[in-house]
Formats: structure tokens, sequence, C-alpha cells
């Protein structure tokens, strides 16, 4: 089976430039992030890109249903869908991490398959109920795309219930490998090692370093102060971390250049931490790692870098991944 390569990028004012690079790279689909507090707003980003480029998908991973009204979100859609020509795919998700940067809980599955629904009239042209009264994209013909707007939509599912859902109301699935009835594309941080170069040299941990802390980010935000202390080095990271602000404000640290950069307390975690999502190795095993998630169930592996050289990330990793 053919995997796609795609990408995953934040929402940075490098990521039109970027998109050209993967495109002109090969990559399948280039995936934009969206949490509002750590990143500029995606659909800017993806309409510049989609003027830039000609061939390459685009996606976001994933749209945070919460910040935008269910009339802006069609709208916002309509507009890309239009601009990209038929290269968009819009991916949900129910915010874990994004919540938890404003001090709240993901949305629930629930209010999900709601959410999503009424976007998805919305773009076929139906009527629908918001906030209690009937409401219609009334855009004028010269204004935008007639409806109805086909625009695949995926889902980010990572549990049983997710997958359901998905399987529900999606066209895919972002998440883990596995026996999935639909398509599915799995995150895959890695770096290309080069020839006789240390795997914890300085270009690697500032390549996939981000990555290899969000352990520490998730489990004090979702399991608390003991679920960190119980990993490497994660009391002290605690410790580092409680100083800055009293209780009930270190939402606003925790996740602080998550899976893009490292703060300083995080870049002390290096000497502790393992690698967990990150694949490190030379092409020979990053070409592997993608011929496994293959064999696993996944269609489309999402290759996220991060770090400081991510056009040298994109393309050693493409030029290893498609042996």
């Amino acid at each position: 089976m053919t995997i796609e390569l795609s990408c995953g990028l934040p929402p940075s004012p490098e990521f039109s430039e970027l998109a050209v690079l993967a495109e002109s790279l090969g990559y399948s689909r280039v995936w934009i992030f969206d949490t509002a507090s750590l990143w500029e707003d995606p659909f800017v980003h993806l309409a510049l890109a989609a003027q830039r480029t000609s061939r390459v998908g685009l996606g976001t991973a994933v749209l945070i249903p919460v910040e935008r009204s269910e009339m802006s979100m069609a709208s916002a859609i309509a507009t890309i869908a239009r601009l990209a020509g038929g290269r968009f795919r819009a991916a949900f998700g129910t915010g874990a991490s994004a919540r938890r940067t404003l001090g709240q809980r993901p949305m629930t599955l629930r209010a999900m398959r709601e959410y999503v629904t009424t976007v998805r009239s919305l773009l076929s042209g139906e009527t629908v109920a918001i906030d209690g009264q009937p409401a219609r994209m009334l855009h004028a013909d010269d204004l935008a795309a007639p409806r109805p707007i086909d625009v695949d939509i995926w889902l980010g599912a990572f549990g049983p219930r997710g997958i359901e859902l998905a399987n529900e109301i999606a066209d895919g699935i972002l998440g883990l490998p596995g026996n999935h009835a639909l398509p599915v594309a799995a995150l895959m941080p890695a770096t290309v090692l080069e020839p006789g170069e240390d795997r914890d040299s300085g270009r690697v941990r500032d390549a996939v370093g981000p990555w290899k802390v969000v352990a520490y980010h998730e489990a004090y935000a979702i399991a608390g102060p003991d679920a960190v202390d119980e990993l490497p080095g994660g009391r002290e990271w605690r410790d580092a971390l409680e100083s800055l602000a009293p209780e009930g404000q270190r939402h606003l640290f925790t996740h602080q250049g998550h899976v893009t950069t490292l703060t300083e307390r995080d870049h002390r975690l290096l000497d502790h931490a393992p690698d967990g999502l990150a694949t490190i190795g030379l092409p020979a095993e990053i070409s592997g790692r993608v011929a496994e998630l293959g064999r696993q169930g996944v269609q489309e592996v999402i290759y996220t870098p991060s770090g400081h050289d991510i056009a040298r990330e994109l393309t050693s990793f493409y030029s290893a991944a498609s042996r």
C-alpha cells in the first residue's frame, strides 16, 4: 500500500513559504494547527498558502469548534475551499491542549457532534438552528462559492467513543493506527540523523525536543502535580513552572512553546525525557517507521517537524520516508 506523506505545521509567518517548499518536495498535504492562544489564525495562513501553491492539499489539524461560531466556521471553510480549488480538508478536534491553555476542559463529544453536523449542513446549503433561530449561509453567488460546498470533514479521534462518532459524522480520522472503517492519518514527530550524528546532539534536541516534553505538559494539565512528579525530572520542572504563577494561573505557562519551541524549563527536561512520540534515526530507520505505520492501518503519515530549521527537517524527512 502506498502511504501519503504529509506534514503538519503551526500557523507561523513562514507557513505559506513552507507550504511552497512542501509542494516542491512532493508532500501530499500540508496540515495547519489551530490554537488561538499559541499561534496566529490558521485560515489567514491557509489562504496565503492556497494562493501560492497549485497541487499540494491543505488541511486543518485540528480546528477547535469553541473558538468560532458555526456560521463563522462555515464561512471560513467555504473561503479556503474556493481558494484551494478542491484541495482543502477540514479536521476538527475537541480542543484538548487548546482548551487547557485557557484553563478550560475540552468540549464534549456530544457538543462536537452537534457543532460539526451544523457546519456540514450549512456548507450543504441547508437551514439549521443556531441559538434557537433558523440560520443559513446567505452569501450571494458572486460573494462565495455556491452551495453545496463539498469539503471532506475529518475528526481527531483517539478513544473508542471518538472513533464511533467519527464513523457516524466524518470522512476520516486523525488518530492512532488501527483497524478503522475510515481512512486514518497519524502524526509522526521525527528527525533524520546525519551520518555519524549523535542522537542527542544540539540539532536533534532542537528538532524533536518540543515533542519529547509533551508528556510533561499533558500530565500536569490533566492529572496534576503527582502525575508529573512521577516522570523523570518532573518534580524540578513542576517547581520551575509553579514559581511563575499562583495556583489558578499556571495554565498560562504549562503549554508555552507547545510542540514548537522549548522553554528553559523544558530544555532541562531533555536530559531525562524519553523519545516518547519522536522517531530519531538514519534514513532507513525513518522509512522503516513509515512502513510500519502503513502495516498498522495508516493511510497518511503527517510529519510534524519542530525547531528552528523546518526547511531542513521537511527536506530530509521526505527524502528518507519516500525511499
